[in-house]
C-alpha cells in the first residue's frame, strides 16, 4: 500500500512538472515580437536636417533624416559605450550621458584626433586611442564625444569606454565626411529604451 501511494505521488509530481513546463512554453510563445527597425533609406535627403540617435540598448548609432513627411535612417554604425550602465552623474563614473526627452545634445566641435593618445591604465601606457576625428558634444559633462577606437577596435560593439561613444576607425571617418556637422543634434537614449515610433518599420 505504501509503495502504491509513493508511486502515485511520483506520478503527480511528474504531471505537475510537465504541466508547468508546458505553461512556460506557452507564455514564451505569447511574448510579443520586438518591433522591426526601418531599412536604410537610399534616396536623396537634406543633410542640414539630419540628426543622430544613439541606442544604449542596441549599441548602435543611427543617422536620421526627414524625407517627405517621414523620418528615415540613412546610415548606422555599431558603437562601444561606457563600462558602467545608467545616466552619467559626474566625471570618472564611467557612464555615457543620456539626453533628456526633447533636449538632444549637439556637436560643438569637429577635431582632428589622429595624434591624440590616452593611458587606459591597462599597462599599455600612452597610446593612440581616438581615430581620425573627435566630434565633441555639448553635454553637462566635459570631454564627451564621438570618436574612433584606435588600438581598441575589438571593443566595438560593446561596453568598455570611459563615457564617450567609440566607433570603428573607418566608421568615424565616414560619419565625419558624409554626415557630421556643427550643431547637429545627438540623442542618446536611456538604458533599455527601445525603438522610438519613427524608428519602427510600418
Amino acid at each position: 500500500m505504501k509503495h502504491l501511494a509513493y508511486n502515485l505521488l511520483l506520478l503527480c509530481l511528474a504531471l505537475a512538472a510537465t504541466s508547468c513546463g508546458g505553461d512556460k512554453q506557452e507564455q514564451a510563445s505569447d511574448k510579443p515580437a520586438e518591433p522591426q527597425r526601418k531599412a536604410l533609406y537610399k534616396g536623396d535627403y537634406n543633410n542640414d536636417s539630419t540628426f543622430i540617435v544613439i541606442s544604449k540598448k542596441d549599441l548602435l548609432l543611427t543617422v536620421y533624416a526627414p524625407v517627405a513627411g517621414d523620418t528615415v535612417p540613412v546610415a548606422n554604425f555599431p558603437v562601444c559605450l561606457s563600462k558602467n550602465k545608467g545616466q552619467k552623474q559626474g566625471g570618472g563614473d564611467m557612464k555615457t550621458p543620456e539626453s533628456e526627452p526633447g533636449k538632444p545634445f549637439k556637436i560643438i566641435q569637429i577635431q582632428d584626433a589622429s595624434t591624440w593618445c590616452h593611458d587606459f591604465k591597462d599597462g599599455r601606457g600612452e597610446i593612440l586611442a581616438y581615430g581620425a576625428w573627435f566630434l565633441r558634444l555639448e553635454t553637462p559633462f566635459n570631454g564627451i564625444g564621438i570618436h574612433g577606437s584606435t588600438n581598441n577596435e575589438k571593443s566595438v560593439p560593446g561596453r568598455a569606454s570611459e563615457g564617450c561613444i567609440r566607433l570603428r576607425d573607418a566608421d568615424i571617418i565616414t560619419l565625419k565626411e558624409k554626415y557630421a556637422r556643427i550643431d547637429m543634434p545627438v540623442i542618446i537614449k536611456p538604458e533599455g529604451q527601445g525603438l522610438y515610433p519613427y524608428e519602427i518599420a510600418k
